[in-house]
């Protein structure tokens, strides 16, 4: 073997060490991406990532992924340690991030000429029969920010959940060489983990109700039968992702014993909670403003009132008129318990406290208030929040925007020709097309973002702290990407594209930001559609 030969095999050996540096700065990024409030933690963690990486690809000349480093790490230097990651170098920082995952592509992606916009640390596995349609899950799943990846043999799947543990596997019932071969792995699998990973199994030939009881007794989640389109499976996907992570509850403890309330703080952050203490009843309608609890614990005797006298005024706020309070007490007459629920109570927990009682009872409580409240303020098909909610959190954007004196946006957006869509594909079809970019929308904005589905094919998205420019920027880079996306209808695809229409808060009512970013909605429309239009009043 000659020295050339040698050298392009020890390349090949080591592309993977590469691609595997690469993923861990894609990962880093990711954290710094979820909460920038925390980036300044990870500026230490990502500069050395980064580092290491554009050592790796320049010794084993991998000039994409050197390139895109060194891309990196020269925005790098201009944000300094222990500091907080603007808005501005973070978006630049995003397209070189996007150039590296471009050069990261897994074998089975190398026909997908893009890539996704943001990876999740966590890769979603495909276990198919049908490696077509696992070629074509994957590329529509990395337009929504997933990450990926299919395999051949039941071996490679368990070699690689060995090595990381995926969100979910998509799994055919029959992967394999024999029947109910892909059951057969997935049992395999489940008992090398303490925690179960959710499965979605596929089958094309068998929908029994044996099938289906072996498969939900191996941890699977959803049973498709027979078969559905990339569209449906990739909305199951994002259900059982991280990224639907639920959101710590906030809780408000109101005890006159400090001793007791900060036992009670213990116990809640223990169980991940976020927990709130006050000593003073008085302060109850400050905490109240502050805070905004999504549950209220009360203490029922204290000095000056009681709990429910507290109850009572809490219950004449209209907006903590469902938030469930929990009675806490020594008291163990039962006609009081009733007595005290009936005056705006909703559960009654005597003194001492069993921790593990406590956090059960919390729980019961907090998801099924989540769940009421989602019905009130969400839109029942894409999940977003409704229009009157929007408005709401418009109010609050803006009022927050002037107390702090930071610039606020917002955006109008219309799907084009979706009455075309309906007539020609149907409106089963045309559902999905809103749930995919509802999903879209969700995948590729901060956190800190609304987004509302405003009525029928239009979306309202508001962003805090952010200048038009960067809204229009971010805005046209999901419009082109959304554009690329193929929706499938059955035996066929189409693609889709919006206008969008921007504004910045210049001091007005909402109602006015609203008309302004309607107007530059409707000059994108003229405009020939498939744009974003900023407000130039």
């Amino acid at each position: 073997m000659n020295d050339e030969s040698q050298k392009e095999k020890l390349r090949q050996h080591f592309a993977r060490r590469v691609t595997t540096q690469a993923r861990v700065v894609l990962d880093t990024w990711q954290k710094i991406h979820e909460d920038k409030s925390l980036s300044g933690a990870h500026h230490g963690e990502f500069v050395a990532a980064t580092d290491k990486l554009v050592r790796y690809a320049q010794r084993f000349e991998m000039a994409g992924h050197a390139d895109a480093g060194k891309k990196i790490l020269g925005l790098l230097a201009d944000w300094p340690a222990d500091t907080p990651l603007e808005d501005a170098l973070a978006r630049q920082i995003q397209d070189a991030i996007e150039a590296l995952s471009r050069s990261t592509l897994r074998r089975t992606d190398l026909d997908n000429t893009e890539a996704p916009h943001q990876f999740r640390r966590t890769p979603v596995y495909i276990a198919l029969a049908n490696q077509e349609m696992a070629g074509r899950l994957i590329r529509q799943l990395e337009f929504f920010g997933f990450r990926a990846s299919a395999f051949s043999s039941a071996e490679e799947l368990i070699e690689a959940c060995a090595l990381h543990k995926p969100e979910t596997i998509l799994m055919d019932v029959n992967f394999g060489d024999a029947v109910n071969a892909g059951l057969a792995t997935i049992e395999q699998l489940q008992e090398r983990h303490d925690t179960p990973i959710p499965i979605i199994f596929m089958s094309d030939e068998d929908g029994s109700i044996e099938t289906r009881l072996r498969a939900s007794r191996c941890g699977g989640e959803e049973f498709f039968y027979p078969a559905v389109d990339p569209g449906q499976l990739i909305e199951k996907i994002e259900t059982y992702t991280h990224g639907n992570t639920v959101e710590p509850y906030k809780v408000l403890v109101l005890d006159d014993s400090r001793a007791q309330a900060k036992y009670m703080e213990t116990v809640l952050k223990k169980a991940g909670m976020t927990a709130h203490i006050i000593t003073d009843p008085m302060q109850i309608i400050h905490a109240l403003e502050e805070f905004s609890p999504e549950i209220i614990i009360l203490d029922m005797y204290m000095p000056g009132c009681t709990g429910m006298e507290i109850a009572r005024v809490i219950r004449q706020q209209d907006r903590f008129h469902s938030v469930p309070i929990i009675y806490l007490s020594a008291e163990e007459d039962v006609s009081k318990q009733l007595h005290a629920m009936s005056l705006g109570g909703d559960d009654f927990l005597t003194k001492p406290i069993d921790p593990k009682h406590l956090v059960a009872t919390i729980h019961n409580r907090g998801r099924r208030a989540r769940s009421l409240l989602a019905l009130m303020i969400r839109d029942s098909l894409t999940g977003l929040y409704n229009h009157t909610h929007t408005l709401h959190l418009l109010d609050q954007e803006i009022v927050r925007a002037r107390q702090k004196d930071q610039p606020l946006s917002f955006a109008m957006i219309d799907i084009d020709y979706f009455k075309k869509v309906n007539d020609t594909f149907g409106h089963p079809i045309g559902d999905r097309v809103l749930r995919s970019l509802s999903m879209f929308l969700k995948q590729r904005l901060r956190k800190t973002d609304h987004i509302g589905r405003y009525g029928g094919e239009e979306f309202a998205i508001i962003l805090p702290n952010t200048r038009p420019s960067d809204a229009r920027n971010v805005l046209n880079e999901i419009r082109e990407r959304f554009c690329e996306l193929h929706q499938p209808a059955g035996d066929r695809e189409f693609n889709v594209t919006f206008s969008c229409g921007v504004a910045a808060w210049q001091g007005e009512s909402s109602q006015a930001l609203c008309e302004r970013a309607d107007r530059a909605l409707y000059d994108s429309k003229n405009a020939g559609r498939n744009c974003v239009t900023t407000s130039s009043e």
